[in-house]
C-alpha cells in the first residue's frame, strides 16, 4: 500500500509541475520541453547503457566479480524508464540516476540496505524471528526427588 501511495503522490507532483510549467511557459513549448528531455535522456541511457557494458565485459574479462558492474545496469535501466515516463520530476531522477558519482551514491546505500537485511534474514534463519533475551542458565544439582505423601483419589 505505501507504494501505491507513493506513485499516487508522484503522480499528482508531475502533473503539477507540468501544469505550473505549462502555465509560465506556454502548452506548446511544455511539451516540446518533454519531448527534447526525452530525446536527451535516451541518448544519454544509450551512452551510460554502453560504457556500462564495456566495464562488465572487461571485469568478467579480467575475472573479477562485476559488483558495481551489475548495479549500475539495473540502475540505468531504471533511470531509462524514468525517462520514458512523462514529466520533469521523473527526468531529474533519471538524470540522477545516468550520472556515475550519484549513481555510486545510490548503489552504496542499496548495497548496505542488501546487507542489513541479509543479515538480519540469516539471523532469522539461524535462531528464528522474534526477540533475543540474553540469559544465563544455572544446573542445580538436586538430586532424585523422593515423594513420601501420596494423596488418594476419591
Amino acid at each position: 500500500m505505501p507504494l501505491f501511495a507513493l506513485l499516487l503522490l508522484g503522480m499528482f507532483a508531475e502533473i503539477a509541475v507540468m501544469v505550473a510549467v505549462g502555465n509560465a511557459i506556454g502548452g506548446l513549448w511544455m511539451i516540446a520541453l518533454l519531448l527534447l528531455g526525452t530525446l536527451v535522456g535516451l541518448s544519454l541511457v544509450r551512452r551510460q547503457g554502453a560504457q556500462t557494458m564495456a566495464a562488465f565485459r572487461e571485469s568478467v574479462f579480467q575475472r573479477q566479480q562485476p559488483h558495481q558492474e551489475m548495479a549500475d545496469g539495473v540502475l540505468i535501466a531504471a533511470a531509462g524508464a524514468l525517462i520514458m515516463v512523462p514529466g520533469f520530476i521523473s527526468d531529474v531522477a533519471a538524470l540522477f540516476l545516468l550520472f556515475p558519482p550519484t549513481r555510486r551514491l545510490v548503489s552504496r546505500r542499496i548495497a548496505r540496505k542488501a546487507e542489513a537485511a541479509a543479515l538480519k534474514f540469516e539471523h532469522e534463519r539461524r535462531f528464528g524471528a522474534g526477540q533475543v533475551v540474553e540469559g544465563e542458565v544455572i544446573d542445580v544439582d538436586a538430586g532424585p526427588v523422593v515423594i513420601t505423601e501420596r494423596r488418594e483419589l476419591t
